[in-house]
């Protein structure tokens, strides 16, 4: 019964689309409207979102970032308690080394930007030169594409040896292997060990395409690695077993006790997490989310009204096929269903117009514009599931009025 029914709504639909194609088409416009706008914002927003987030992601989960200032400012930032705060320093690195229990791995950091990386007459401008202790192995996730990281020999002893990014690998040797090549940096000659697998640029900027790496020993011979113009910065990755609640709650007790902070008195450091900026673009996205549902509900209102438009018009039209029905035995209910899900069929066909206009729009993006954009199935799910839900609020008017119609009054009609 029930596949009778979407079947004879469903030839209706189109003959009520053959039939009048311009009104059907005009009606259809608003729900078309509808899902586009709002699909197109969300596949938008997921897209970026996803991008950014996978950004994020490279940060680790489980990874706090002991730095001088907090990553999240609101809006009574009170930047003067922050301005006067010591940098994370060689002494706090060494101390927590030494007495976090739940860290897998503690790093000391430090960055020279803007660069040049030189290998005979060939250089690389604008590249990050970064120095980390031995650990640094075990708190970010490495992937090299030849070579390998530095030996423990080399860390301890400051031996002038570096990882370079693939980006730089193919700037200073043009395909060439760069395992054992001496390149020059801030005037020192360093040997290459181990190039970095390529990442390609993401939405945060963060890849090891264009950055140098060289142990923390070496560096101490270069430059002040304490200066704060090199924004020293202390990484601890937790076991994989150990929430980060409670490395948190240890790292900051251990921080407080190395900077002798009497109980009472405010942390003088930040501990930055990866959650504080994805709780962040939860915040902004939603807002995002919320503009493309007020936009796109008033076209898929308009739409809906439309939607009920042609069904009172196709009942009008149909009253004495309506009559003869109901005189052949056809119990209201199967009138109801039948002017429903014609109803339902009309919006999911305006539905599926407007996932199609989506969809080239990806298109056009990826292959025209070199910009990604992914349609996700979540949101085609999205789409067919708002169509149904204004098919059968615009459709259900109609079609009740259509089943409570008198036999005798119809067929006269």
């Amino acid at each position: 019964m029930i596949f009778r029914l979407i079947g004879e709504s469903l030839r209706f639909a189109f003959d009520a689309l053959r039939q009048n194609k311009l009104r059907t088409m005009l009606s259809l416009l608003g729900i078309t409207i509808g899902i586009f706008t709002i699909i197109t914002v969300f596949t938008a927003v997921d897209t970026l979102r996803d991008k950014l987030q996978s950004s994020v992601d490279k940060l680790g989960s489980n990874t706090l970032f002991v730095d001088k200032w907090p990553w999240i400012f609101s809006d009574n930032f009170p930047w003067w308690k922050y301005v006067n705060r010591p940098e994370s320093s060689l002494r706090d690195y060494n101390g927590l080394k030494d007495r976090l229990e739940l860290a897998r791995g503690v790093c000391f950091e430090v960055s020279a930007r803007n660069r040049t990386i030189k290998y005979r007459s060939n250089s690389v401008e604008g590249v990050a030169i970064n120095a980390a202790s031995q650990e640094y192995s075990l708190t970010w996730n490495l992937d090299f594409q030849d070579g390998r990281y530095f030996t423990e020999s080399e860390g301890k002893s400051g031996s002038p040896v570096c990882i370079v990014g693939a980006e730089v690998a193919d700037g200073l040797f043009d395909g060439e292997n760069p395992i054992g090549k001496q390149v020059k940096l801030m005037g020192r000659r360093v040997t290459i060990v181990g190039v970095f697998k390529r990442e390609g640029e993401d939405m945060m900027g963060m890849s090891q395409d264009k950055n140098v790496l060289m142990p923390l020993n070496f560096a101490r011979g270069i430059f002040d690695i304490n200066n704060q113009r090199y924004n020293p910065q202390i990484t601890v990755r937790g076991r994989e077993n150990i929430s980060l609640e409670d490395v948190e709650s240890e790292l900051k007790g251990v921080m407080r006790s190395i900077r002798r902070l009497q109980p009472g008195i405010g942390d003088d450091f930040s501990l930055n997490k990866t959650t504080m900026i994805s709780n962040q673009l939860d915040v902004m996205f939603s807002m995002v989310n919320i503009a493309g549902w007020v936009i796109g509900g008033f076209s898929i209102l308009v739409g809906g009204f439309g939607i009920a438009n042609i069904m009172f018009v196709s009942v009008k039209e149909r009253t004495n096929i309506i009559g003869i029905q109901k005189s052949l035995g056809a119990k209201n209910y199967f009138i109801l269903l039948q002017f429903m899900f014609e109803a339902i069929a009309l919006c999911i066909m305006g539905g599926i117009l407007g996932l199609g206009l989506v969809y080239g729009i990806t298109l056009i993006f990826t292959y025209g514009a070199d910009i990604e954009i992914i349609l996700y199935f979540k949101n085609i799910v999205l789409g067919i599931g708002i169509s149904v839900i204004i098919g059968m609020i615009s459709g259900f008017w109609p079609a009740f009025s259509a089943s409570r119609l008198d036999p005798v009054e119809a067929i006269r009609s």
